[in-house]
């Protein structure tokens, strides 16, 4: 028998001391689903870097900094960001946080945890078999559960998820289950951050369905704290007609991965996966998508755009499947890296994978510094050097960003970046 990289029996450890106190750990069906979920994740162990999908990402930081502890109570509330869209969820160390969140009465929106007995058959449909997502499964504690009913405008609502100051390292593993109903519309909005100084591993999965005709916006915002790590996976199912719009800004943490999964399951189905990175000195940012065609006449549109300072290093890998039925596919994927340090690494490796003969896809990679023609223009003009920089990063970013139209999805992702580049050549 093989020996299990370290860190991961911490895990399983921590799972058979907490299992019957975590949510529904008496409930026959979910005990079933953490009990495989623990076992697979027993086989396989945190990924290691001879796995071609985690050969550029190294999870031993994780590994060795001994997120094994049982859960505690949270000593001190962090700051909430401030509130722009008229509802929100909050989640603090991955538990609903009901006295500081403001929920729709329109629709089931809430804490899965208190609604997980109205969710057999839903959690873990979507669910892969990836090592990540069956640790979530081991050990989420709670989560984001959302059902809008067809036909039905959900508006814009905010997910937002904090890591508290407990003073040792933590870890939480929130499952966000969200259902859009044929012809519906939601616009979400969500933001990660958690203290500056503070090791926490955040390890969020989303299983999303999105129903024929049925359109979901997710901007995500990734500022956690500079010693933080966050592992998320996202799953989204769409169906016949429906659209699924990603963004996803990764601007914090020590390491972080954003893995997204999407199928296109019905005609006409259409998928955006756009984002942008922002790595300084010391961290890792890592972006893998699956884009998976499995109908015809479906669209996809990816654009990431990574920017890259001081002693940082990027990660691109990007997959599109086009099955043998997905005939008169249309699909686009696009990775441009900025390096702003001769230190910076970025690794990029698109793919297609093609079966069907009637289709139309494409997909490119570029990486380069910035441009010291366009630098002098602006220093000519007389704009200080720093000033022309950051606004050189930003004329970098727009063809990434400029598909999120929402107004406060733009106003909270121009916080974000605001004087990203300042900062760093601090």
């Amino acid at each position: 028998m093989s020996a299990q990289p370290s860190g991961t029996q911490a895990f399983l450890a921590r799972f058979e001391g907490l299992r019957e106190h975590l949510p529904g750990g008496r409930t026959p069906w979910v005990a079933q689903l953490r009990a495989e979920a623990a076992e697979l994740f027993g086989a396989a162990g945190l990924p290691g870097r001879r796995i071609e999908a985690w050969r550029y990402t190294d999870l031993a930081p994780i590994a060795q900094a001994g997120f094994s502890e049982a859960l505690t109570l949270v000593r001190e509330t962090p700051a909430l960001p401030p509130m722009r869209a008229p509802y929100r969820a909050v989640f603090v160390d991955g538990r609903f946080a009901e006295n500081l969140s403001l929920l729709p009465g329109s629709y089931r929106c809430g804490s899965l945890a208190a609604g997980l007995d109205g969710a057999q058959g839903l959690l873990g449909a979507l669910a892969e078999k990836l090592p990540l997502v069956a640790l979530n499964t081991m050990l989420f504690e709670d989560g984001l559960l959302l059902d809008l009913p067809a036909d039905t405008d959900g508006g814009v609502l905010e997910l937002v998820s904090l890591a508290s100051h407990t003073g040792r390292p933590i870890a939480f593993h929130p499952r966000h289950l969200i259902r859009i109903g044929d012809g519906a519309s939601l616009t979400l909005i969500e933001t990660s951050t958690g203290p500056a100084g503070a090791a926490y591993l955040h390890n969020p999965v989303f299983e999303i369905a999105v129903g024929a005709g049925a359109t979901l916006s997710h901007v995500r915002i990734q500022r956690e704290g500079r010693a933080g790590f966050q592992l998320s996976t996202v799953q989204a199912a769409v169906q016949a007609g429906g659209t699924y719009d990603n963004f996803t800004l990764n601007a914090g943490a020590r390491l972080v991965r954003n893995e997204i999964h999407a199928a296109l399951l019905g005609p006409k189905a259409t998928c955006h996966m756009n984002g942008a990175q922002l790595a300084g000195d010391g961290q890792h940012a890592d972006t893998t998508t699956f884009l998976d065609h499995a109908a015809p006449d479906c669209a996809s549109r990816q654009t990431y755009k990574t920017v890259l300072a001081g002693k940082s290093r990027g990660v691109f890998q990007g997959k599109i499947l086009v099955r043998q039925a997905a005939q008169r596919t249309d699909g686009y994927q696009m990775n441009q890296a900025l390096l702003l340090s001769e230190e910076a690494e970025i690794d990029a490796k698109p793919q297609l994978e093609i079966y069907a003969d009637d289709v139309k896809c494409s997909h490119g990679a570029t990486v380069g510094a910035l441009d010291e023609a366009q630098l002098f223009y602006l220093r000519a003009r007389g704009i200080p050097a720093e000033q022309a920089r950051a606004m050189l990063v930003q004329a970098f970013l727009v063809e990434a960003v400029e598909g999120v139209t929402n107004p406060i999805a733009q106003a909270a992702l121009a916080e974000a970046t605001e004087g990203w580049w300042e900062r760093e050549a601090a």
